[in-house]
C-alpha cells in the first residue's frame, strides 16, 4: 500500500473503531435493561450483569461492525472529497480502484474478523450466555428463596428469608412445611444455605428450632438444633438434556444436524443458519463496495456529496432487506441458499465494474464548471 493508501487507511480504521465502540456501547445498554429486571427479580449479584454483557459482546460486534465499516466510508471519503484531496490525487494521475483500495482492504479485514466472529467467538460466547441463564433460572437458591418474600418451591411448603447474604448465606429463615397434612412441621433459624444436588434442593438451618403439632392427639413438640437440613424434594432441570439453539452451536452441527427428535425437526432451519454464518460476513465487503462505488464514481463536487451519501444509505438498506428476505425464505426453503451467497458476491463485482468503468479523471471544462 503506497503512502497516500495507508493515510486513506489509517483514518479508515479509526472511524471504523470509533462507529464501532459507539454503537457497542449503545446497544449493550439497551441489552442491560433486559438483564437488570432478570437480576433483580432473581436476587442475583451486580457482578452477573457485567459477566452476562461481557457474554454478548461478540454477538453485538458481528452485528454493528459491517454498519460501521459502511459509516467509517461514508465519512472519510467525503471528507478527502470536500477538502479537495480525492481532486488532487486524482490529478496526481491516481485511479479509481487505487482509490477505493483502502476501503477494500478494510472490508476484507471485515469479512476475516466477521469470520472469526461468527464461526467462533459467537457460538462459544452465546453457549456460556445460554448456559448461564439456564443456570441461574433453574438455581432455587437464587430463584425460589429471594429475600423478604414468602416462597413456595413446592405445593404445601412455605419459605420466609430475611436476606441473603455472601455466595448462596440466608439468614432470617422461617419456613413451614405441610406437605403432611397430619404432621405440620413449622422451622424457624438463624441462617442456612441452599444446595442443589443430583438427588434435588436441601436448605441447610443452622442454629434453630422445629415445631410439630400431631393433628391426631394435638401434640406439640419442639426441639432445637445445631444443624438440619431441609429437604424441598425439588430436582432441577438436567442442563445435559438441554437443546442446543442454533445459535450457540458451530458450524458443523449446523451443516449437518444431529439424528435426535429437535435436530431432525428444525433441520432445515439449522442448516439456513450455517449458511447465514458463511453469508453475512461478506456483507461487511459487499457494504463497503458499494459505498466506494457510490462516491467515487461520477464527478466530484466540493459543495458536498449528501446526494451520493444518501443514494448509498438508499442502496444498503435494499440490500439488507434483501439479505434478510432470502435469510427468512431460506429457513423454510433450501433452495434459496445459492441466491444469500449471490447477493453479496454480485453486490461486490458490480461495484468493482462500476469503478473500473468509470473515467480515472475529468476532462477540463468539467473540473471547471464544478468549481464555479
Amino acid at each position: 500500500m503506497t503512502s497516500i493508501g495507508g493515510y486513506i487507511f489509517r483514518q479508515l480504521a479509526l472511524a471504523t473503531l470509533f462507529v464501532a465502540g459507539a454503537l457497542t456501547l449503545l446497544i449493550s445498554l439497551f441489552g442491560c435493561l433486559r438483564l437488570i429486571d432478570f437480576i433483580v427479580n432473581r436476587g442475583l449479584p451486580v457482578s452477573v450483569l457485567f459477566e452476562m454483557t461481557a457474554l454478548n459482546l461478540p454477538k453485538v460486534i458481528a452485528v454493528v461492525l459491517p454498519i460501521a465499516i459502511f459509516a467509517a466510508i461514508l465519512v472519510v471519503y467525503n471528507k478527502l472529497a470536500n477538502d479537495s484531496e480525492l481532486v488532487v490525487m486524482r490529478a496526481a494521475g491516481i485511479g479509481q480502484l487505487s482509490l477505493a483500495r483502502p476501503g477494500l482492504i478494510l472490508g476484507i479485514i471485515g469479512v476475516l474478523i466477521g469470520y472469526a466472529l461468527q464461526l467462533y467467538l459467537v457460538p462459544v460466547t452465546n453457549h456460556a450466555f445460554k448456559l448461564q441463564q439456564f443456570n441461574y433460572r433453574n438455581s432455587y437458591g437464587s430463584v425460589l428463596l429471594q429475600e423478604q418474600r414468602f416462597n413456595t418451591p413446592a405445593d404445601g411448603l412455605t419459605i420466609y428469608v430475611r436476606e441473603r447474604s455472601g455466595e448462596g448465606e440466608l439468614r432470617g429463615i422461617f419456613a413451614h412445611d405441610s406437605r403432611n397434612p397430619e404432621r405440620p412441621v413449622t422451622y424457624t433459624a438463624e441462617r442456612g444455605t441452599a444446595n442443589q444436588g443430583a438427588q434435588g434442593t436441601r436448605v441447610v438451618l443452622f442454629n434453630g428450632s422445629q415445631q410439630e403439632v400431631d393433628r391426631g392427639s394435638g401434640r406439640l413438640t419442639l426441639f432445637n438444633f445445631d444443624q438440619y437440613s431441609l429437604d424441598l424434594s425439588l430436582v432441577g432441570p438436567d442442563i445435559s438434556t438441554r437443546w442446543r439453539e442454533p445459535e450457540e452451536r458451530f458450524l458443523h452441527s449446523l451443516l449437518w444436524p444431529g439424528d435426535g427428535l429437535h435436530d431432525r425437526t428444525y433441520a432445515t432451519q439449522l442448516i439456513a443458519e450455517g449458511h447465514r454464518r458463511l453469508t453475512n460476513p461478506l456483507q461487511i465487503l459487499a457494504f463497503a463496495a458499494v459505498a466506494l462505488a457510490v462516491l467515487l464514481s461520477g464527478d466530484l463536487n466540493r459543495r458536498g456529496q449528501t446526494g451520493r451519501i444518501l443514494l448509498a444509505i438508499a442502496l444498503i438498506f435494499a440490500f439488507q432487506v434483501a439479505a434478510l428476505g432470502l435469510t427468512n425464505i431460506s429457513r423454510r426453503s433450501l433452495v434459496i441458499i445459492p441466491f444469500t451467497y449471490g447477493l453479496p458476491v454480485g453486490a461486490v463485482l458490480l461495484s468493482i465494474y462500476w469503478l473500473m468503468r468509470n473515467p480515472r479523471q475529468r476532462p477540463a471544462a468539467k473540473i471547471a464548471a464544478a468549481d464555479a
